[in-house]
């Protein structure tokens, strides 16, 4: 499943190499399926077994994909709870695929302190890029940034020195 605005085909996933390479893969496609749960109200086990046969998860960081679709998904009210007041509208109101790529971050921020805020705020504008609306990333790129310090005050305190 594509979810690219400017082409109406799937879009093949690119071969990773190293670390980096496969858990940006697996953050694409977990960012896909969160999107596919929230819209279709599947279930988790059902999207994950779909994604694993129609994707090839040889360049993916499966591992991370599981951890990251299961963890949002059991963490969504505390997710939730920490994106919505730094919006300017009601959770509800979000597109869809922002509102997927918003969620995957917030919890890469809250759960995942071995990757930096920086990075995490950057794998979210790049995916936004690629499947959200036109400006999405500068939308999502303006959360993340009011939100990163509330959830890795220390970190980004330090970087800012």
């Amino acid at each position: 499943m594509s979810l690219n605005h400017d082409d109406s085909q799937d879009a093949p996933q690119p071969k990773a190499k190293g670390k980096i390479a496969t858990r940006r893969v697996a953050r694409s496609l977990a960012m896909q399926a969160l999107y596919q749960w929230h819209m279709a109200g599947q279930s988790l086990n059902e999207i994950e077994a779909q994604f694993r046969v129609d994707n090839d998860f040889s360049g993916v960081d499966g591992a991370y994909f599981h951890e990251l679709l299961n963890g949002v998904a059991r963490k969504k009210t505390e997710v939730d709870q920490a994106i919505a007041p730094n919006l300017d509208r009601p959770l509800d109101e979000l597109d869809p695929v922002e509102l997927a790529i918003l969620r995957l971050s917030t919890y890469e921020l809250m759960q995942r302190i071995d990757v930096p805020y920086r990075v995490v705020i950057n794998e979210g504008i790049e995916l936004a890029k690629v499947y959200g609306a036109t400006d999405g990333h500068k939308f999502v790129n303006g959360v993340l940034d009011k939100l990163a310090p509330s959830l890795r005050s220390a970190e980004v305190r330090n970087h800012k020195r």
